[in-house]
């Protein structure tokens, strides 16, 4: 419904995504051997035949439904109300072998005379949730200031749960038992103010008040068949402010500072019940300019965190990143892009990061001893990151773009071992857009084409870093073994695509 001072909307959408599972990785030598080995779905039959488990596949689906309204009261005052409700539900579906009767709640069973405590299985774990928001704000403008007020409520209900659909052996369970059964609420309570002043033609002033009131609770079993009891309750208070000091009509200065605090999430608690919340201190220093056909801005931040929640570079046995406190940690950095059209046909939009991101104090256990790392890098933050699009546009309804992005090298723990190193990587995409406007019921047809990778680039953006302690090759002797896996990316491919507009 549209007027000249109202407009309400309701949107209603979802989808389905069936996927085989990726999350295991692979090691070195399978990166450098085959790097487009899967092991998900991998078992040994009873022949001692190696097969692959057609249906090991992440099953999940997603239903939105929002409703928008907003209304204009006058030239200074508006608001908007919304709300929103999301139904997911899935599962993954795995073929396990040799499984632990003990892991699922199952007895041992005797057949003919031999105890049997172990089978191969195919389990689902389940995520059922219902996510509702609403969302609501008041805003006020005129030619000095722009004031918005407001808040947001949120409830979360999850269910986890796992369910046996076959067993070798199926001792006492019947099909679809939950072997395990968890859940998860969260409440999250916001209210906010927040205004942009214009002192006079050089200075204007930011400000931004926030509120968070989070509680959160879990209760019955993690799919490790271990109680997870959590009860928590968060206050938290985000201030922001901000200064812009106007040159000319051309560039610009700024200076903000925001503090934010972060909450742990299920998966958190999961690995550690005492995890604590994250709080960050955000300083930027900037400086805008646009001139004719050219645009830069150049951004300065210092971000000082107390118990960060930083990637460990484990994952869980879903592939599921871990997280953990990492005391007082830093990121230190610079950040420039720019634009120029450099003829009526040629554009170039460079952008680049130059960063120092540390823990200021690292300590692990290592062959059973203690041990302190001091300064360390940050798990997965490079201190170098460049790319830029360079846009060739011969016809107003034809363009070609180059898209290239480099990354610099990076650890995946924090303690900076050289097994958890990945290594620095350059590649570059090819995108074509071309636009035909019709008569006909479309307004326009645009087709589209996309060449990732166009140099077929081997190349490893992500993966992970685990340790585990050796105590039984020798007697008495605890040994830190190390060990990492890679998720080695694609090399050339191409997505197609036409968009109709109405």
């Amino acid at each position: 419904f549209v007027d000249e001072n109202t407009l309400i909307k309701a949107i209603v959408f979802g989808g389905q995504e069936i996927t085989y599972q990726a999350w295991n990785g692979i090691d070195a030598e399978t990166l450098k051997n085959d790097r487009t080995f899967n092991p998900s779905g991998l078992y040994t039959d009873a022949d001692g035949n190696v097969k692959f488990y057609d249906n090991e596949v992440d099953n999940y689906k997603q239903d939105h439904y929002q409703l928008h309204w907003n209304e204009r009261f006058n030239n200074n005052w508006s608001t908007h109300l919304g709300l929103n409700y999301t139904f997911g539900r899935g599962f993954f579906e795995q073929y396990k072998e040799d499984q632990d009767f003990s892991n699922y709640g199952l007895e041992e069973i005797t057949i003919g005379g031999e105890t049997i405590n172990t089978t191969d299985l195919i389990r689902r774990r389940w995520l059922d949730n219902d996510f509702y928001v609403v969302v609501a704000n008041a805003n006020y403008k005129n030619n000095k200031l722009d004031l918005s007020f407001g808040g947001s409520y949120s409830s979360y209900d999850g269910n986890h749960f796992g369910e046996i659909i076959w067993a070798q052996y199926a001792s006492n369970s019947q099909i679809r038992d939950r072997y395990y059964d968890g859940n998860s609420k969260k409440k999250d309570l916001s209210t906010f103010s927040k205004a942009t002043y214009k002192m006079n033609n050089k200075i204007s002033l930011y400000g931004d008040l926030q509120m968070r009131f989070v509680d959160y609770k879990t209760s019955g079993l993690t799919s490790d068949r271990v109680n997870l009891l959590i009860d928590e309750n968060y206050s938290f208070f985000n201030p922001k402010a901000g200064i812009t000091y106007t040159l000319n009509d051309k560039s610009n200065l700024y200076f903000s500072y925001a503090r934010a605090n972060r909450e742990p999430s299920r998966g958190d608690f999961k690995s550690n019940p005492n995890i604590k919340p994250e709080q960050l201190n955000d300083f930027e220093l900037g400086w805008r300019h646009t001139k004719d056909k050219f645009r830069i801005n150049a951004n300065a931040y210092y971000m000082l965190y107390n118990e960060q929640l930083v990637l460990t570079g484990a994952i869980d046995d879903v592939g599921t990143p871990i997280r953990a406190n990492s005391g007082d940690s830093y990121r230190l950095g610079l950040e420039i892009d720019a634009a120029l059209q450099i003829s009526s046909k040629f554009a170039i939009q460079p952008n680049f990061t130059i960063s120092s991101n540390k823990n200021k104090s690292t300590y692990s256990q290592i062959d059973g001893d203690l041990v302190s790392h001091g300064k360390t890098n940050i798990a997965f933050s490079p201190n170098f990151i460049a790319a830029n699009v360079l846009v060739f546009q011969p016809k107003e309804n034809f363009q070609v773009s180059l898209l290239s992005k480099y990354v610099g090298e990076q650890f995946m723990g924090n303690t900076d071992s050289g097994v958890s190193k990945l290594d620095r990587y350059f590649v570059n995409d090819l995108n074509i857009i071309y636009e035909i406007t019709t008569n006909s019921i479309f307004k326009s047809i645009v087709f589209s084409g996309l060449i990732n990778n166009i140099f077929n680039k081997k190349y490893v953006s992500n993966g992970y870093y685990f340790t585990y302690d050796d105590t039984w090759s020798v007697p008495e002797q605890t040994t830190t073994i190390e060990g990492a896996g890679y998720y080695p990316q694609a090399t050339t491919n191409f997505l197609l695509g036409v968009t109709l507009q109405f």
